[in-house]
């Protein structure tokens, strides 16, 4: 894991949480005159040592965060990580000369990357994908639990979430909804396999859609081609008769057929291999100017 040139990969706590937990809570605290020295030994002069310091000083942060994310299935040392990176892009974008102290300035950047790593994870299908949504995501189950529902929301207290969280009521009962349906396996082991592993792709990966297959972007790529066609159509439109035959002819033919060749043109209207050449460049030059204006 590294910022700024900053690496904290000795520190990692996948490998025993508890050993990381008792070595940040034994890293002292910084008091306000040193944080500021060396925030400015990084800020003005790169000092890596310095922002060394004042990651680790914070690390019990991340922790204490962590703990408020714990509901949501995914491994601790896991969001202490992302929690870390969080911190590490604090420290890198922290300004000391504007009187803030930086454990304030790193908590959003901690609960950022804590969020989306959550959003991320929790389910293949996002849950949360509004600003409305992500603040009844990570608020819902807190607000449940103070207004006594353990289990669904009545639809008074799905009134007062909404309220408190200034979002509608129908918003909040559909995340209930989405929070209630729990994760879906994306791949099922195959029946017809005696070890449950097969090529053959079953459960719910198996009905997704081909890639570039998204109604809206073939429907934008066949308007796009309609357009390009018409534009190319009357930009031709502008180049006399032999002109336009000969570009069609070595330009726009079937792909499948090799076009005539400038010999073969040369024969037809009467005239040099290298006037069919002329005319050639002359009308691209005038179609890609059209194009252009189109």
């Amino acid at each position: 894991m590294t910022s700024s040139g900053l690496s904290l990969s000795h520190l990692s706590p996948v490998a025993n949480l508890d050993a990381y937990v008792r070595f940040v809570q034994q890293v002292p605290l910084l008091s306000p005159e040193r944080e500021q020295t060396l925030a400015l030994r990084f800020r003005t002069m790169g000092d890596l040592e310095a922002a060394r310091e004042l990651v680790l000083s914070h690390l019990r942060l991340v922790v204490a965060v962590s703990r408020q994310y714990k509901g949501y299935g995914l491994a601790q040392a896991d969001l202490i990580q992302e929690g870390n990176v969080g911190l590490m892009k604090a420290v890198k974008r922290f300004d000391p000369t504007r009187g803030v102290r930086l454990v304030s300035f790193a908590l959003h950047w901690i609960k950022a990357e804590m969020h989306e790593y959550i959003l991320r994870n929790w389910q293949m299908v996002k849950v949360a994908t509004t600003k409305a949504q992500r603040k009844l995501f990570f608020n819902l189950r807190s607000l449940k639990r103070a207004l006594g529902a353990e289990q669904s929301v009545t639809p008074d207290q799905a009134e007062a979430i909404a309220k408190e969280l200034q979002v509608s009521t129908d918003e909040v009962l559909e995340m209930e909804r989405r929070l209630a349906g729990g994760d879906t396996p994306l791949e099922l082991p195959n029946e017809d396999s005696d070890d449950g592993s097969s090529s053959t792709l079953s459960g719910p990966i198996a009905l997704l859609a081909a890639e570039h297959a998204d109604p809206a972007e073939l429907v934008a790529e066949q308007q796009e081609g309609r357009q390009t066609q018409a534009r190319v159509t009357a930009a031709l439109a502008t180049l006399d008769e032999r002109s336009r035959a000969i570009l069609t002819a070595r330009w726009l033919g079937d792909e499948d057929e090799k076009g005539p060749t400038l010999h073969d043109l040369a024969a037809q209207y009467g005239i040099s291999a290298e006037r069919v050449r002329q005319i050639e460049a002359s009308a691209l030059k005038k179609v890609k100017t059209a194009l252009i204006r189109a």
